[in-house]
């Protein structure tokens, strides 16, 4: 991989695994299976490997996941509660061992389940529990100490009047989460026990704590101020003999080949133990050598995670229904014969896509395996056709979308079938987010949250309800909303007399940004020649390529936008290019390129200058380029244009150009 890709991927790695661990770790609502994660992260250790250069001090290799919720106090912990480094093969377990030989070749391990839970500290004085922490970044967590003593297992007082801090996992056992969940309507059903334990865990209400059965397993001593300990499972002993409830699988082996039997024995028995495990830990056993060792930043040497493959099992696929998404997608959903999994019971899970579905051969009646990546999102990974009899059904993907009928398709270089109807009920919310943004009409006061309490308060349905709506009924939304109302009512007013370009880039034209939009509202100067344009038209419009043309051509012949525009019209909203004549045209044939973090403009703001003195704005750097504008961490865009040698100016340079 040459530099400019690497950089690119590593941005994007930076990017994905930052967002996806904030779901995990801080939102409690994870996207991605953990073994799709550890891939993401293990990609991007190793291209930051080859390039150490393009290593960002914000990339999650450099932390340990998690932030401080708002609301908790900060906790500084005395000892670091680090990550540790997964391995996925026994030959990276035997590479590790090899390793540690290096400081000692007769080696002690301790095999210990790494448990599903949420990490945490507990402080001791002369026996007594004053404190507990969440792992946080490792360095500093949140106090959640009365959380922690309603949970029964943690001891109050030990049987011994010690200052010590321990580490362990709060969690909760699979026959606890599957009771709880069983309470649970459909639609508020928790995911896994994982993020139910570390939700509970994390609630300012205490009251609400004490509500769930959360356990804890202790696992390591962090500080001991009174007694020394020279072995690690030792150590373990000594902290049950004293009250602690510690992890009850801990096992003591005297090589490599012991650990990984260990490790096996664990995996063969791991739907029987009665709390979630994501794999099993490997722990030197000697303390003194630990110190010998060392750590990073971020985790121990003298430790490893070994994590398990998803278990696998048996069933019949029942059924497939669509399911049609916010986006307009189009998703198959399998309908399963019941099957517990990773100590979940699933009958249902996503197919993806039409290419999912051909690439797997899938037919309605067949055994199937399926499994639970990460023991969090259930996916089919392959059909027994050993067991078909010939009476399985094929499945095809529907033309017609299921909710509204409007034309369901799939473009060319694309996986998803999208429903192209504006005002099919699925996607409702999501286009009038859309058309009152600032991307779109930009309605002021009309933010999402706003736009989400019209709506389900059934005061708007459909885009062109936005126009109809009163102003009393937007004051029965709040206690005092009289301003409120009248200042909403304004801004819708106000958005009618909105140049067409905003209009053509609300409705929701697939493919069709902010830049695309002013090109075509230059181009055919009405909504109503834009509607007429026949699809040559389209195609020889400059910045508009095939496959925007057909998306603009099939959205306008749809009885559905021909009805949202005949209601904007008769509303009053404009429809016309406004024709603005400007004397300064000093960008005239020049290209600019944006790349980076602007601070004093939005990237909006920046191109409408550079746009209203006649330049034009492009979204890739080519020797055609004039200028630059390069922000704070601009990416590979500032590569290339400095490959090309091709002017790059910073914010004050272009405010120079532009006063």
């Amino acid at each position: 991989m040459d530099k400019i890709k690497a950089k690119e991927r590593i941005d994007e790695l930076n990017k994905l695994t930052a967002y996806y661990a904030k779901k995990y770790y801080d939102d409690d609502k994870p996207e991605i299976s953990d073994f799709e994660y550890d891939m993401l992260m293990n990609e991007l250790k190793n291209l930051e490997r080859a390039f150490p250069e393009y290593i960002n001090k914000d990339s999650l290799t450099q932390k340990v996941g998690g932030t401080i919720k708002e609301g908790f106090k900060k906790v500084t912990h005395i000892v670091s509660l680090q990550s540790l480094q997964d391995v996925f093969s026994f030959d990276e377990l035997i590479s590790f061992d090899e390793r540690m030989k290096k400081f000692d070749s007769h080696l002690k391990y301790v095999v210990e389940t790494k448990i599903d839970g949420l990490s945490v500290s507990l402080e001791y004085k002369n026996g007594e529990f004053i404190r507990g922490a969440t792992r946080g970044n490792g360095q500093v967590g949140e106090d959640i100490t009365e959380n922690l003593r309603t949970i029964k297992s943690i001891p109050k007082k030990l049987k011994e009047n010690i200052d010590i801090i321990v580490r362990g996992e709060v969690f909760i056992s699979k026959k606890n989460f599957d009771e709880l969940n069983a309470k649970q309507e459909e639609k508020n059903k928790f995911a896994n026990a994982r993020n139910l334990a570390a939700g509970s865990l994390r609630q300012l209400d205490s009251k609400i704590t004490a509500t769930r059965p959360l356990d804890i397993y202790i696992f390591n001593v962090q500080k001991s101020d009174n007694i020394k300990f020279t072995s690690h499972y030792e150590a373990l002993i000594y902290l049950e003999k004293i009250g602690f409830n510690v992890n009850p699988v801990k096992i003591l082996c005297g090589d490599i080949n012991e650990v990984i039997n260990a490790i096996k024995k664990i995996g063969s028995q791991r739907e029987d133990i009665s709390f979630g495990i994501d794999g099993a830990v490997v722990k030197i056993d000697d303390l003194n050598l630990r110190e010998e060792i060392g750590t990073t930043f971020k985790t121990p040497k003298w430790a490893i995670a070994y994590k398990y493959p998803p278990e696998q099992k048996e069933t019949i696929l029942k059924d497939i229904i669509c399911n049609v998404g916010r986006t307009g997608v189009i998703t198959p959903m399998a309908i399963i014969e019941p099957v517990i999994v990773a100590g979940s019971k699933i009958s249902k899970t996503t197919l993806h896509n039409e290419d999912f579905i051909k690439e797997k051969n899938l037919k309605i009646g067949d055994h199937i395996l399926i499994q639970k990546a990460g023991d969090v999102i259930p996916e089919v990974v392959k059909v027994l056709k050993e067991k078909r009899k010939g009476q399985e059904k094929s499945f095809k993907m529907p033309s017609i979308c299921p909710i509204c009928g409007a034309p369901a398709i799939r473009e060319e270089g694309e996986a998803a079938v999208r429903c192209i109807g504006i005002e099919c009920k699925a996607q409702n919310l999501r286009n009038i987010i859309h058309f009152a943004s600032r991307e779109g009409m930009n309605i002021e006061g009309l933010g999402e949250k706003v736009v989400e309490q019209l709506y389900n308060n059934n005061l708007i349905e459909t885009i062109s309800d936005i126009y109809y709506i009163k102003k009393e009924e937007i004051e029965s939304l709040k206690k005092e909303g009289k301003k409120f109302a009248s200042n909403l009512i304004n801004a819708i007013e106000k958005s009618k007399n909105n140049d067409l370009d905003r209009l053509i880039c609300a409705i929701g034209i697939r493919h069709i940004g902010t830049k695309s939009a002013k090109t075509l509202a230059k181009r055919f100067k009405s909504l109503k020649n834009l509607m007429n344009a026949t699809l040559e038209e389209l195609i020889i419009t400059n910045d508009v390529g095939k496959i925007t043309a057909e998306s603009i051509y099939n959205f306008f012949k749809q009885e559905q936008t021909i009805d949202l525009i005949k209601k904007l019209k008769n509303a009053g909203v404009n429809m016309k290019l406004i024709e603005k004549k400007n004397a300064d045209n000093r960008f005239e044939q020049k290209i600019f390129v944006l790349t980076g973090a602007l601070q004093k403009y939005t990237r909006e703001e920046a191109s409408n200058i550079i746009e209203n003195f006649g330049g034009k704005v492009s979204g890739s750097v080519s020797k055609k380029t004039d200028y630059v504008l390069a922000g704070e961490e601009a990416g590979s865009k500032l590569i290339k244009a400095q490959e090309l040698e091709v002017e790059i100016i910073t914010e004050e340079e272009f405010e120079k150009l532009i006063n």
